[in-house]
């Protein structure tokens, strides 16, 4: 099984299942916190691979959600300077195992990656407060307030 580095926001509910299900599946991990880790631009980089610059922002964050940011239009170089300044930002877990860097929570990719036992219910990087909002926001219910979670 794997050594796992993941960065995650402490207390996100979404990060304690997506670590659990790594757990579970016999990987042990170094839990680091993502929001005071001291972030470079040549550190951040490599977790993003080749996935297009809107898929490395934290779509739960209240810069994106308000649209104060807009993921269509930012350039590689001012997104890893946004991130570094404000760590919320950033699309998580951040992973690395040996000299591999990923962003965000696919069961299937990381399954495929480093081996992942079956769960009925999917594991994903999608935030659970955001998740339980829309719930609620389709039952006429108002959630009270954003998280960036």
């Amino acid at each position: 099984m794997a050594d796992v580095i993941f960065y995650e926001k402490p207390g996100c509910a979404s990060n304690a299942r997506q670590k659990a299900l790594l757990v579970a599946s016999g990987h042990s991990l170094d839990v680091r916190n993502l929001l005071s880790e001291p972030w470079s631009v040549s550190s951040l980089r490599p977790y993003f691979g080749e996935t297009p610059v809107r898929d490395w922002f934290n779509p739960a964050a209240p810069r994106i959600k308000s649209g104060e940011i807009d993921v269509e239009k930012i350039t590689p170089q001012a997104a890893l300077v946004m991130m570094i300044v404000d760590p919320i930002l950033i699309r998580r877990p951040l992973i690395k195992v040996g000299g591999r860097c990923e962003a965000g929570f696919d069961s299937e990719r990381i399954g495929a990656w480093i081996g992942l036992t079956s769960r009925e219910k999917r594991v994903d990087d999608r935030c659970s407060r955001a998740a339980a909002a829309a719930l609620k926001s389709d039952s006429g219910t108002e959630d009270a307030s954003p998280s960036g979670d």
